[in-house]
């Protein structure tokens, strides 16, 4: 019997990875954001109605008094529910933003330091194609609140009521009702009701990543996110049915997620492999979760040390650990976005609101950047202040003398005046 987890190594999981944002999206987002960026609300209701989004004359905003209507009527479990994981999320982003202070240090003849400060509006996408995820109406609202940021607008298509609650939960300001390029740029330039936004945030399909592309410069964006990624590093000591389940709990968000097993015991996968083929026959996202299975594999190593290291070449969005001493190998991995630590320690828990973002780097960026945050949302900004000049004439010498080096006389013209 063939495997459904296809043998791999580390080089060939590394090519199989999608671009975030192919040649293909990029050039027909680049079509729609331009006319967004133009038109503005026209061409925004223009490509909703030709994408199904929107009937003629449907507004394209659905106001905060809807969403908190939306709130009300869901049952009280549900509401009840909804606000605790968007208080464990506002919580750890709240511990966060309090990780960042302010600071200042003297200097010859002042002081220096920097502020920190959220920027004004944030526009947050959650992606509604496949599935409607109000998670991530939580994970990007709900964070750039925290973050202090006065104006949060949110975009999905086609919400469902449950969504539509997640924002007023967050405290949105006002829900764009469309997906897409043309939800991207109606966020990052404005649209009718929709300010331009300073940051856009939150993951999406091929098109939607263009559109954050196309628009990154003109606003701030978090990173560029691909399909989804899973590697789970076990041995030995791995309960297979639990394996096989957290491969499956990622492989059935896209076709192209890439689901990975780094296995220390041969045994061990052919029986996660029996255990993956056992619960795919009941599972509703069997076609989709089949599909991602095949696109991802497994990786047999040695030891404990080659698995670390096939791990840190891959760098994945997630890296859950199903080790017998979890806690002491996790030190030494060194690139992932989120890292689980234990079998206990599920990566759907936090993709479910645990506390920590669920808007990860994919494709390897984990090597350079980590996940969304509320640092996301904040401006790290300096200043120094001189209050004694004399003090500070070795300063003003050494830019004089930088200027002559870099042939900026004007440079040395605005330091000397200041030694008089």
């Amino acid at each position: 019997m063939t495997a459904l987890l296809p043998p791999h190594t580390v080089d060939e999981i590394v090519r199989r990875r999608r671009s975030a944002a192919p040649a293909e999206a990029l050039a027909a987002a680049a079509e729609i954001v331009e006319a967004v960026r133009r038109e503005g609300e026209p061409a925004v209701r223009r490509y909703a109605e030709r994408f199904g989004e929107l009937q003629p004359n449907d507004p394209i905003v659905i106001e905060r008094p809807a969403l908190e209507q939306a709130l009300r009527s869901l049952n009280r479990a549900d509401r009840e529910r909804l606000e605790r994981v968007a208080g464990r999320i506002r919580a750890f982003a709240e511990a966060q933003r309090a990780s960042l202070r302010e600071f200042a240090v003297l200097v010859p003849g002042g002081e220096a330091g920097h502020t920190v400060a959220p920027v004004e509006r944030a526009g947050c996408y959650a992606p509604g194609g496949r599935y409607a995820l109000p998670s991530s109406v939580l994970m990007t609202a709900v964070t750039a609140r925290a973050a202090g940021v006065r104006d949060v607008w949110v975009a999905s298509p086609k919400p469902t009521p449950l969504v539509l609650a997640a924002a007023a939960v967050a405290h949105a300001n006002g829900f764009l009702r469309i997906g897409g390029s043309h939800a991207i740029a109606a966020l990052a330039y404005g649209a009718g009701p929709v300010p331009a936004c300073d940051v856009v945030v939150g993951p999406g399909n091929h098109y939607v990543t263009a559109a954050k592309r196309l628009v990154a410069g003109d606003v701030g964006i978090d990173f560029l996110a691909g399909p989804s990624e899973l590697v789970v590093f076990a041995d030995a000591s791995a309960d297979p049915a639990l394996v096989a389940a957290d491969l499956l709990a990622q492989a059935e968000h896209d076709p192209c997620a890439l689901p990975v097993l780094v296995s220390v015991s041969a045994s061990l996968s052919a029986q996660v492999d029996k255990e993956i083929r056992q619960q795919l026959t009941d599972l509703p996202t069997a076609d989709v979760a089949r599909a991602a299975i095949a696109n991802g594999g497994v990786i047999t190593v040695d030891t404990i040390d080659d698995g670390v290291a096939v791990c840190d070449a891959i760098a994945p969005e997630h890296l859950q650990l199903h080790l017998a001493d979890a806690p002491t190998v996790a030190p030494r991995l060194a690139h992932y976005g989120a890292l689980f630590i234990g079998a206990a320690a599920g990566e759907v828990l936090a993709d479910y609101g645990i506390g920590p973002n669920h808007v990860l780097p994919t494709g390897g960026t984990a090597r350079w950047t980590g996940g969304l945050s509320v640092l996301t949302f904040l401006r790290v900004r300096t200043w120094v202040r001189i209050t004694d000049v004399a003090a500070a004439r070795e300063v003003i010498d050494d830019a004089g003398w930088f200027g002559h080096a870099e042939g900026l006389e004007a440079h040395v013209l605005a330091a000397s005046l200041r030694s008089h």
